[in-house]
Formats: structure tokens, sequence, C-alpha cells
């Protein structure tokens, strides 16, 4: 099954390699060249020429960028090189009308179309341990599966177009909350004398224990923000996530606050940064009485 991914970021990259790894990648093509032809030298694969030259060339496109029109411009500079049978999987995150827009621009050039974001952050698709959540025809997302496994552990039909976004507002909302609680509980335990190391290991090993206080606590305790997950990126999600709420006629407290968390993070230059970066305001309380100090 010829692949080909558009899109090498930290995700795309670790995707593009499990393909590889597993005798499916065929090309690549990435906004900045030079990432896809150091990429394609390493896998001994095509760069290709633009993104319906990849189209021609592979029965499956995946698209893994950043915002909503990105995706929909890389999908028209996708359509002349479309035809029947291939299958265009977007892997980004964007809203779900944005989604159903694609589809619809995929499906009049003949080919089909799936919404797949994704849960699991830079490690997961580095390890091939990424969960999909797929909107779409679910025969198509069968025929694929060879594809997803090379990718992740995890995949599941949600529904008709846009239920894989849909389904990933929930995960972002989910993961806001977790955010907070964490670099919350994390700093109050710091603020008051605790040894975070022997902290992080009882409290992760009960009730309490979840895969971002695993993967984030102690490097986030030790001042290290290396993104998995970037907080401008989120921010980004979560904005999304505000609109769909605000369209089922309620504002949710979670994304409310967080959103203005990561505000005044970005303001001060955190945005590149993992989302536990939210770290450092929670830990704002307790030095200064004030979150707006960072």
């Amino acid at each position: 099954m010829k692949t080909g991914v558009i899109g090498l970021g930290a995700m795309g990259t670790g995707m593009v390699r499990n393909l590889a790894a597993n005798g499916l990648l065929t090309a690549v093509w990435n906004r900045t060249g030079a990432r896809a032809e150091a990429l394609a030298a390493e896998l001994g694969v095509t760069p290709a020429a633009d993104p319906a030259d990849l189209a021609r060339r592979c029965e499956v496109i995946l698209t893994c960028v950043s915002r909503d029109a990105d995706v929909l411009e890389v999908i028209q500079s996708l359509q002349p090189g479309l035809s029947a049978g291939k299958a265009v999987v977007d892997c980004s995150t964007i809203a779900v009308d944005s989604a159903r827009q694609a589809a619809a621009m995929v499906g009049g050039a003949g080919a089909r179309f799936l919404d797949a974001p994704v849960s699991g952050g830079r490690e997961g698709a580095e390890a091939g341990q990424l969960v999909f959540m797929v909107g779409g025809e679910a025969a198509v997302v069968e025929e694929l599966m060879p594809v997803f496994r090379a990718m992740g552990k995890q995949t599941t039909h949600m529904g008709p177009a846009g239920s894989g976004q849909a389904t990933k507002a929930v995960n972002q909302i989910m993961a806001a909350g977790i955010n907070q609680a964490v670099t919350e509980a994390l700093a109050f335990g710091q603020a008051s004398g605790l040894d975070m190391a022997k902290v992080i290991e009882v409290v992760g090993g009960g009730a309490a224990g979840n895969w971002f206080l695993q993967k984030r606590g102690a490097s986030m305790v030790d001042g290290v923000f290396e993104p998995g997950f970037k907080l401008a990126l989120h921010h980004k999600d979560l904005s999304i996530c505000k609109r769909m709420a605000a369209d089922l006629g309620v504002a949710l407290p979670v994304i409310e606050m967080t959103l203005k968390h990561y505000e005044r993070l970005l303001e001060a230059g955190f945005g590149e940064e993992d989302i536990s970066a939210l770290f450092r305001a929670k830990r704002a309380l307790f030095e200064n009485g004030n979150i707006k100090s960072l």
C-alpha cells in the first residue's frame, strides 16, 4: 500500500519513520523542502515535488499539519493528483466543519477521506504507539488498517466525517483538565517542601496516577519543558473546543481557564514549550500570590 506523508513536524516525522520501517512509505512532502529531502534520503523514498505529485505517486496520502487553513490549502493542492481508489487521511487537529469541508473536496476529486486525529504526542509517534480517532466510512478505515497499525496501537472508527475531530476535542478538553490538576498539585507539593521525586512516585502509583504525571512530572518540577506537545498548539486546539462549546450554548470552565493561563504564557514567550509549562504559572501562585507573575 503505497503511502505518502505531507507535514514532517515532530508528529509527522515519527509517523514517517514507522511507515518506512513497515515497508509502506513511498514519498514525503514538506513546506520546507530541505526537511523533506533530508528525510527522503535517510529513508530511501521520493521527495515529492508538490502535494499533487505525492498524490499521483501514492494510494494513501497522510496529512499532518497545524491549522485548519493549512489543511484546506494542502487538500486543494492535492486535488489534481487524486483519483478513484485513493484515500486521504488527515491526522491534524482541526474543527469538525473544516474536516467535513476537506471530505467534500476530496470526494469531489473521486477519492475517499478520513479525519484521523491522534493522541500520544511526540513519544507516541516515535514509538508507533499513537491512538487514532477516525471519522469517515468504516470500510475505508478497515481497508487502511495496515497503515494505522504501522503507526499506532489503537484505531477506533467514531462515525461519519468529522467524528474523529469531535472525539479529539473531548481528548483536548480532558488533557487541559489533567494539565491543570497535575501542575497545580505539584506546585503545591513543591511549595510544601516535599521531596518531589517521592511525591510523583507515590501519587503516580495510586488513584491519581496518570500518563501526564508519569511522563512530565519529574521534568516540570526540574523546570524542563521540552515539547512533546507544544503549548501554542494546545491553545489552538482549545480555541476550537471553545467555539464548539459555544455552538452548544455553553462555556466550559476548564477551557476558559486554561486558555487564559496559556495566553499569559504565550505573551511571556513560552508557546513553543510543552504544555507542562503551565507549571510556571502554578509555581508563580506560591511565589507571588498572582498567576499573572510568570
